[in-house]
């Protein structure tokens, strides 16, 4: 290492790169047989850690190897094909390179002239964004953390756009009537923290009752509105659901639209999860009325196949955000900057320092090209109907729901008859297996059901690792039968 600096000389820096380049390719090298979940104790991970700050360094060579050995060894299965739980995708490989050469340049893209190529990139993947969902042709917006944080930017948009003649962002919410959002009881829990965050509460937060496809309730939802209008409420915001995270399910988007144009509320739609699959010739229709939303959250994330993390939120237009945001301030003044087409990213959201997240998502189009990456998003929605295929072919399974997109909810019964038993049986199928490892599966709960939740994202997926699914389910469910209910 180089005196009076942190930097390495060329050649130790490339040693040290190619180490790196080996633990990657490594991952890759054993990716389809990597395991769903290492069943580490917590204290036994903690004890690894456990040090105090250390004064001097370690040779870099012996620090990749613990870090193979604790970190990397023991990953939960993301990148592999038999993680099942939340929404994990699997990444990409042009992303893990994009990651890297982000690092390397380190630009903050808050202000135009610190990062002027990622600035303009972020513009270009926003703008690409827009138009494979059929947003618009001409839109604003930011690339930010995540789906969650697109949502709480878009309440937050919608807020302070909604109440702009209140100068809602000088006087704040005190002293004015309590403003309502509305969402189905399908939809993200970000939502509420988003409301909680606003400072609007969740006891403004109307969660109606969605139906049996679990798609939000348009009848009961627009006698809430009235309802709220007539006890002197403020109902300012409707929410819907482009792709929920228990089932996939999307809302009538349409039909939203209808009730926000008809009482003059802000349309946002979460499409955190389902979103960009409306990119998709077969799935397309499913989404009409997207086009009439205020604002959408995505998450490229998830059915992009980015490594985390980035999220999307669009608008219509770039000066939605500034009105939502600007605050001008001394030492980002920019009358001395040359070119008027810039555009400042800091005067149109709340951060001042980001990193280039769009990047890997702009060279993974670049790289790729979009007709790939839906053929991938594609094979996870038909890798899902096969499940479901076999999962109504076995015996031992109950499929409880399923949607147009990539989630199916199921149960396994072996040869179980009470439904108490077999809903005990589920919930003990979650810790068993996630003890087990082989596959990682978490759980939900539709309409007073618990099921198991299997959510298929990741392009490495098969009809083989799909298959093997249930059986490492069926293996490790007769074991916890013979166990928990035949001794």
């Amino acid at each position: 290492m180089q005196d009076n600096t942190l930097d390495f000389g060329q050649a130790e820096f490339q040693e040290i790169l190619n180490q790196s380049s080996k633990l990657v390719l490594k991952q890759f090298a054993e990716v389809m047989d990597r395991k769903g979940f290492h069943d580490f104790e917590q204290t036994q991970i903690e004890s690894w850690f456990d040090e105090r700050v250390p004064e001097q360094g370690m040779p870099v060579a012996e620090l990749l190897k613990f870090v193979e050995a604790k970190i990397l060894n023991t990953a939960t299965g993301n990148i592999g094909p038999h993680m099942y739980a939340y929404v994990m995708a699997g990444g990409n490989q042009i992303g893990v390179i994009a990651e890297q050469l982000a690092a390397t340049i380190n630009q903050n893209v808050a202000k135009w002239h610190l990062a002027p190529a990622i600035t303009e990139i972020d513009k270009r993947v926003i703008q690409w964004a827009a138009e494979l969902i059929g947003f618009g042709e001409k839109v604003g917006g930011f690339i930010g953390s995540s789906g969650s944080s697109a949502n709480l930017d878009g309440l937050t948009v919608a807020r302070n756009i909604y109440f702009e003649k209140e100068d809602i962002r000088a006087n704040g919410i005190f002293g004015m009537k309590p403003m309502v959002v509305y969402c189905s009881d399908e939809t993200h829990s970000s939502v509420d923290k988003s409301v909680q965050f606003l400072g609007i509460g969740t006891n403004q937060l109307r969660r109606i009752e969605s139906r049996a496809d679990f798609t939000i309730d348009i009848a009961m939802l627009e006698r809430q509105i009235k309802a709220d209008r007539d006890h002197g409420l403020q109902p300012f915001c409707l929410i819907g659901n482009a792709g929920t995270v228990n089932t996939g399910a999307i809302d009538d988007l349409n039909a939203l639209a209808d009730l926000a144009e008809k009482y003059r509320l802000w349309l946002h739609v979460d499409g955190a999860y389902g979103g960009l699959a409306a990119s998709l010739d077969t799935k397309r229709h499913l989404y009409a009325g997207i086009e009439r939303a205020d604002s959408v959250a995505l998450d490229f994330h998830k059915w992009f196949y980015q490594p985390f993390e980035v999220g999307c939120l669009l608008v219509k237009e770039w000066s939605i955000l500034n009105r939502s945001y600007f605050k001008k301030a001394a030492y980002l003044d920019k009358s001395l900057e040359k070119g008027s087409g810039r555009l400042e990213f800091n005067e149109h959201h709340f951060l001042l320092s980001r990193n280039a997240k769009s990047l890997k998502v702009w060279m993974s189009i670049k790289a790729f090209g979009v007709a790939r990456i839906k053929a991938m998003i594609q094979k996870d929605i038909d890798l899902t109907d096969y499940l479901n295929e076999e999962i109504n072919a076995a015996k031992d399974f109950e499929l409880v729901a399923t949607s147009d997109l990539a989630i199916s909810c199921f149960r396994f019964k072996g040869d179980l008859v009470d439904n108490d038993e077999i809903t005990r049986l589920n919930r003990l199928l979650i810790a068993a297996l996630e003890h087990d490892g082989r596959v990682f599966i978490t759980g939900t709960t539709l309409k007073g059901i618990f099921v198991l939740r299997a959510c298929f994202i990741n392009h490495r997926k098969t009809r083989q690792t799909t298959r093997y699914l249930l059986d490492v389910i069926r293996e490790v469910g007769e074991e916890l039968i013979d166990r928990e209910f035949k001794s």
